[in-house]
């Protein structure tokens, strides 16, 4: 399965977000990456703001160009504002949820768990990342899963960072989407009204 797997800290730099997790790189250069980065012009075209954040929102989610234009496509043909729609389309997803239910530190290692077969979701194991979550599902670790190092340590991590479109029951490692996430309750900083302009073009 395709994915980006190129360098991190520098496309952090180019958004100066830290959407691959913390970096250090982001404090002690706060300047986009390459030779020019600390004299690059400031202003920006209309096209290339818009542009920049859909690539924020991709980058973040860890969503190639066909899968972003596909998740654009469903959220413009249902009711209500695209922008917040795509948003929850983009939260709604199996990697994505485990990395909110705190089950993995970052969206990578979520992906490679559900990869791996080590999470199941309403009774049957799912390796689909991009799988859509919905209100009532239940996600749980894999039961010969549960002691791996990587979902102990992340849990200890993130005990207290949850969300509340998502219940979690610690003891028995056990996550359900309750809600659908309302715009404010999503942390990411995008702006989806630029990424709806783009693609209205």
């Amino acid at each position: 399965m395709a994915r980006y797997r190129g360098p991190k800290t520098k496309i952090a730099r180019r958004f100066n977000e830290p959407i691959f997790g913390p970096s250090k790189a982001l404090a002690k250069k706060s300047y986009p990456p390459g030779q020019h980065g600390r004299n690059r012009r400031r202003k920006q075209s209309e096209y290339a703001v818009q542009l920049m954040e859909k690539q924020k929102a991709k980058y973040t989610y860890g969503v190639l160009e066909r899968q972003f234009a596909n998740l654009f496509d469903r959220a413009s043909r249902k009711s209500g504002i695209t922008g917040e729609i795509l948003l929850q389309l983009l939260e709604s997803r199996l990697d994505n949820t485990i990395f909110r239910l705190g089950i993995a530190p970052t969206r990578r290692s979520a992906r490679q768990l559900v990869l791996h077969k080590h999470i199941v979701v309403n009774g049957s194991v799912v390796n689909i990342p991009s799988y859509q979550i919905k209100v009532g599902d239940v996600v749980e670790v894999r039961e010969r899963s549960k002691t791996l190092e990587l979902i102990t340590e992340s849990l200890a991590t993130h005990s207290n960072k949850r969300y509340p479109w998502l219940e979690w029951d610690g003891s028995a490692m056990v996550g359900r989407m309750v809600a659908v996430p309302s715009r404010e309750d999503i942390p990411e900083n995008i702006n989806e009204q630029l990424i709806v302009e783009l693609y209205s073009k």
